[in-house]
């Protein structure tokens, strides 16, 4: 796809919430909608304005942001690493596989009391939480990008005696590079969703807890705003993802 005709399509994707926010806001004046449930737009903007004067929504999305950092780096890299090996090896594979297979359906805000108990209520907890997130996403499609490689790069590689090192950095990485990329994505998303649950169990900042405390004290308004922030925040991940993307896999969006 051209730059050129990238365009249309990036204007769609502004043009639509715009509509849909006008139609909110419409909606509220004409009284459609119940506004102490439903605040329009306005009223969001305002309380986002206040938020920001008093501090409170840049320390707690900072707060957010570090965790899912955090959490990215904990569990992306060894998935990433892992994903790789197993890929390359059959063996491997076939013996971690099946733990993956059992452990990747439960639910990981179901796991968020056992994680409390063990690493208590500090900032280790959600940075473990978005951690067990991304470890999967990553894993999963790192080995399926692997895998999903034409044997022949992997049989070229070994007919020039490359070392395992050399297949792992030349072949198997810049091979299943689509697919991590897709991993990541996937990650990301599933860390905003879990730092978020986190947050509103056992923190005392952060977005999560920005949105428990104002369901506590009924400031709908506020908690409009913390669920903003996390639409914005994963607007923004997917935008720079892509563009990484384009950076380190240009010959998939010549596709």
């Amino acid at each position: 796809m051209t730059d050129s005709s990238r365009v249309p399509h990036r204007l769609i994707g502004v043009v639509t919430p715009l509509a849909l926010l006008l139609a909110w806001e419409l909606a509220g004046d004409s009284g459609a909608i119940d506004v102490r449930f439903f605040p329009p737009p306005s009223r969001i903007t305002h309380q986002i304005g206040v938020l920001l004067a008093s501090g409170e929504l840049a320390s707690n999305t900072l707060a957010s942001l570090r965790r899912l950092a955090l959490g990215m780096l904990l569990g992306g890299v060894p998935a990433l690493l892992l994903g790789l090996a197993m890929g390359i090896s059959r063996p491997l594979r076939a013996a971690i596989d099946p733990l993956v297979s059992a452990t990747y359906p439960i639910p990981k805000s179901a796991i968020l009391p056992l994680v409390l108990l063990i690493f208590g209520l500090g900032e280790l907890s959600k940075v473990v939480m978005v951690a067990l997130g991304a470890f999967y996403p990553i894993l999963i499609n790192t080995v399926l990008g692997v895998v999903n490689l034409d044997r022949i790069y992997l049989d070229v590689g070994h007919n020039f005696r490359a070392g395992k090192w050399q297949v792992f950095r030349t072949i198997a990485l810049p091979g299943a590079l689509p697919s991590i990329m897709a991993g990541i994505k996937l990650a990301v998303g599933m860390g905003l969703i879990l730092i978020a649950i986190s947050e509103m169990v056992a923190a005392n900042d952060g977005i999560g807890f920005m949105i428990w405390n104002a369901w506590q004290v009924l400031t709908v308004d506020t908690m409009y705003v913390g669920l903003l922030v996390i639409a914005l925040l994963g607007f923004l991940f997917a935008v720079v993802l892509d563009e990484i993307e384009r950076w380190v896999v240009p010959w998939k969006s010549r596709n």
